[in-house]
């Protein structure tokens, strides 16, 4: 009887360390169903919009000066003062919501890139072929990568951040290089007031 006892415990154990550093895998598929069903919901309770768009937004803008952090007032008081400046008057880069619809979504988990960006029900293809498989970049206790890369080469990377024990929600998406598609204007629906 202790014999059992021990090997449910030991089962037990193993059962709880795979699922512990499988999670992130787990929430990278959930949210490509959630994306595919266009289940909003689930993708709320698997993505953390705030960083999400705050990763995107530098990448989006083609400044690399936005991409390092400004410098401390302590440190350099003129140097955060004109940065500031700098930032403000900035033009603003392609809308990080784009990148954050259900369609788009299912298109960077696919490997589109920049371009999921313009996907559209209207624009997707039929015989949809099967998604690729993401690939680990860095696997740590509260922090993973997993990239999915298209067929040039290009890696979407999707970085997802420890929120419990078992919770994992998508904070950072690393887009390839290159210019960002125009997101097309959608129209309004019909009965909209304008």
């Amino acid at each position: 009887m202790k014999r059992i006892i021990g090997n449910l415990l030991l089962l037990a154990l193993v059962v709880a360390v795979v699922s512990f550093f499988v999670a992130p895998a787990v929430a990278f598929f959930g949210i490509r169903s959630a994306a595919q069903a266009d289940d909003v919901a689930s993708l709320q309770r698997l993505i953390d919009y705030g960083a999400v768009r705050q990763s995107l937004r530098p990448q989006l803008s083609g400044r690399a000066e936005t991409l390092t952090p400004a410098p401390s007032f302590m440190e350099d008081p003129i140097g955060a003062v004109r940065r500031q400046f700098e930032v403000a008057a900035a033009p603003a880069g392609p809308d990080p919501d784009a990148f954050l619809t259900p369609d788009a979504l299912d298109g960077l988990m696919r490997g589109e890139g920049r371009y999921a960006v313009v996907r559209s029900p209207a624009t997707m293809p039929e015989d949809i072929e099967p998604a690729p498989m993401p690939s680990p970049k860095y696997w740590g206790i509260n922090l993973a990568r997993l990239a999915v890369t298209d067929e040039g080469g290009s890696e979407t990377v999707f970085t997802f951040e420890r929120r419990g024990p078992f919770e994992w929600k998508l904070a950072h998406i690393g887009l390839p290089d290159g210019p960002t598609p125009a997101a097309p204007v959608q129209a309004p629906a019909a009965g909209a007031k304008k």
